[in-house]
């Protein structure tokens, strides 16, 4: 990205510190309410005016003498009751905005940053409500790298969870299936991968939702799941070699799913290798010498080893406020493991992973993510993952106690510091209209109850929700009608192409556009319109753009890349006064592109951007309508222009890019 005016302000602030002693700590710069004020204004004048002991305006017209000579300015005038107001060369910034490379952001760090998304658990098919988990984290981490941090992206497995042994237990105790009878389970599904089907996730989605069932007619059936869970753990054991190759093939397929969406891995951290590796043992021993956690002799939590949380309510109870860390069995839960493994991410453990290549899946350009391996089974020199100076984890609000537990840990080991970094992105749950879900579900099984709802939760364990694969599956079937619709002569495998892209950015938009506190239900029609709010209508807006210089270029029996190098000359000022501020206007709006990839960053409010994007798309699609391009008689407005609407369509495919959104050659 180029920010045009992140650079302007460290002009205006080193001028303002010139030119006032004692210079002031801060120099408030900000964006006037209307840019026919200004394009940037300080109103530091109004703060200095006690200790300088002279009037506001006063002040206010030294620093404007003083800033109106820097460079990069056209004019600063003096408004109010103190604030200089400042314009920008306009021709030198368009100019710039059309540049040929981007200039690294005046906030680039060599910061490491690392964010951890989307954390399926290896049991099934990932469903909607996991596409909004990795959207966002995937959306973070591209504005995190714009920015100019180091990103590192980790994609949490957790293989001897309970959700894992469950499926074990339905294979092995339910199915009756032995070792091999498993491998051909997995052996058919690969088969039908190739073939362009779906893969063992989508089997095992109802098998999941089965042995739920089965554990309820019998409960004695759960000592099955105890013992599965003791194997996995250990690693050890038919069910240990059959709940890693299950898994394995799971997360091919949900990595598979992802791809489908633009969004890939670094490193996938397994937590049987936080096991193997005894991360919990040295992260435990830490906690227990601090007393952090306490063994209970008595009570509910009798034989567990719990971390009491501080609490506020009069007359609660501390038990109220205990969570388990180790379960009375020796099994470690959840929140055990992911003290151990926020450890590890900070490099406070001490010890670290193997990796190795994920062999089960490969990338379209051939890459494959890294996972972590057992002691012994791979190098153990480490890639340089984890160290990071901050961590962000993006889980949904249900989970915000078990963040806050993992904080809690780190900070009762005096890693104060890493816990203030150790970021809980939250977000609110997707869910569907009991018509939605039907729509793409005829075969749920719904209560009268559940059919009056406003929306539906998803329920694994009932099978009740809808396949990520699915849904992306009928958005790109709609989109390809509507694709052929507007574009019958175009080949077939073009056709598919756009309705992936179109696909692609109507399901990104759509999980972004809503605050992330907000409940998303998913509508299929509203998500691919191409009017209103929408990924669809944003990528239309850039296609215009485009088909516009197409045209133009060929009415001049030009190319598109000599006619675009030939507008980077042209002159903001060739455009008639009485035009020109709506012809800034669009300019100016581009131009804060950066600072609203910051804003979304430091509130992680991603919608902030999506936001952006459309009302820069409507912008653009309104500047065209009013003044075109094709008809302007004047060769030297033309290009001024065209210039103008480049630099804007430029914003706006950099905004799309950030948000995940295709960009289409057309619709």
């Amino acid at each position: 990205m180029i920010d045009l005016y992140e650079s302007l302000r460290g002009e205006i602030e080193r001028a303002v510190r010139e030119s006032v002693s004692p210079p002031p700590d801060v120099v408030p710069i900000e964006f006037p309410p209307d840019p026919e004020l200004g394009d940037l204004a300080t109103p530091v004048a109004l703060s200095l005016a006690r200790s300088l002991r002279k009037a506001p305006r006063a002040i206010a017209e030294e620093l404007r003498e003083r800033i109106e000579r820097l460079p990069s300015v056209a004019s600063a005038e003096v408004a109010g009751p103190g604030f200089v107001n400042v314009r920008i060369d306009r021709s030198a910034a368009v100019e710039r905005l059309l540049a040929e490379s981007d200039t690294a952001p005046a906030s680039a760090t060599s910061e490491k940053v690392i964010v951890e998304h989307t954390n399926i658990n290896p049991n099934k098919a990932a469903h909607i409500g996991h596409l909004r988990n990795a959207v966002l984290g995937d959306t973070l981490v591209r504005l995190l790298s714009a920015l100019g941090r180091t990103v590192e992206v980790q994609n949490y497995i957790d293989d001897t969870g309970v959700q894992v042994a469950d499926v074990v237990v339905a294979l092995l105790e339910m199915e009756r299936l032995d070792e091999e009878g498993v491998a051909k389970l997995l052996e058919r599904a690969d088969a039908r991968l190739a073939d362009g089907g779906h893969g063992v996730d989508h089997d095992l989605w109802d098998l999941y939702a089965s042995v739920t069932r089965w554990f309820e007619e019998d409960d004695t059936r759960l000592e099955h799941r105890a013992r599965v869970l003791h194997e996995l753990e250990r690693g050890e054991g038919l069910a240990a070699r059959v709940g890693r190759a299950v898994a394995a093939a799971v997360v091919a397929c949900h990595l598979r799913t992802m791809e489908r969406l633009g969004i890939r891995y670094d490193v996938l951290p397994k937590e049987s290798d936080i096991l193997s590796h005894s991360f919990w043992d040295a992260a435990f021993e830490r906690l227990r010498d601090a007393s952090a956690v306490t063994y209970k002799e008595s009570g509910k939590t009798a034989g567990c080893w719990v971390m009491s949380l501080p609490h506020d309510e009069e007359g609660a109870s501390a038990e109220e406020y205990e969570k388990i860390i180790v379960r009375s069995d020796g099994t470690v839960t959840y929140v055990g493991k992911d003290i151990a493994y926020q450890l590890w991410k900070f490099g406070l453990l001490g010890a670290d992973f193997s990796f190795r290549p994920f062999a089960p899946f490969a990338y379209a350009d051939g890459s494959r993510p890294m996972e972590t391996a057992p002691p012994g089974s791979a190098p153990v020199t480490s890639p340089g993952f984890g160290r990071g100076r901050r961590v962000f984890n993006v889980i949904d609000t249900r989970q915000s106690y078990l963040q806050r537990v993992v904080r809690e840990g780190l900070v009762r080991l005096g890693h104060v510091d890493e816990a203030q970094r150790s970021i809980h992105f939250s977000y609110e749950m997707v869910a569907l209209s009991p018509e939605t879900a039907l729509q793409l579900r005829p075969d749920l099984r719904l209560t009268d109850e559940e059919r009056r709802r406003p929306w539906l939760d998803m329920s694994g364990r009932r099978g009740l929700g809808v396949k990520a694969d699915d849904l992306i599956d009928r958005l790109e079937s709609e989109a390809l009608r509507e694709v052929e619709g507007r574009n019958p002569d175009l080949a077939r495998e073009e056709r598919e192409t756009l309705a992936r892209e179109i696909a692609t950015g109507a399901l990104r938009y759509y999980m972004l556009r809503f605050a992330r506190t907000t409940v998303v239900a998913f509508d299929i029609d509203a998500a691919l319109a191409f009017e209103g709010e929408t990924g669809p209508y944003c990528q239309y807006a850039s296609v215009r753009v485009a088909r516009i210089v197409d045209k133009l270029a060929a009415a001049l029996g030009s190319t598109r890349e000599s006619l675009v190098e030939r507008v980077r000359g042209a002159r903001f000022d060739d455009i008639p006064a009485e035009l020109a501020s709506d012809h800034w206007r669009l300019v100016h709006l581009a131009a804060r592109l950066p600072e609203v990839a910051r804003q979304a960053v430091e509130t992680l409010e991603l919608a902030t951007l999506a936001r952006f994007a459309f009302e820069l798309a409507q912008a653009i699609n309104g500047f065209y309508h009013k003044y075109p391009v094709l008809q302007e008689p004047v060769e030297a407005v033309r290009d001024a222009r065209l210039a103008v609407l480049l630099a804007a369509d430029r914003a706006l495919r950099e905004g799309l890019s950030l948000l995940g959104v295709p960009l289409p050659r057309r619709m």
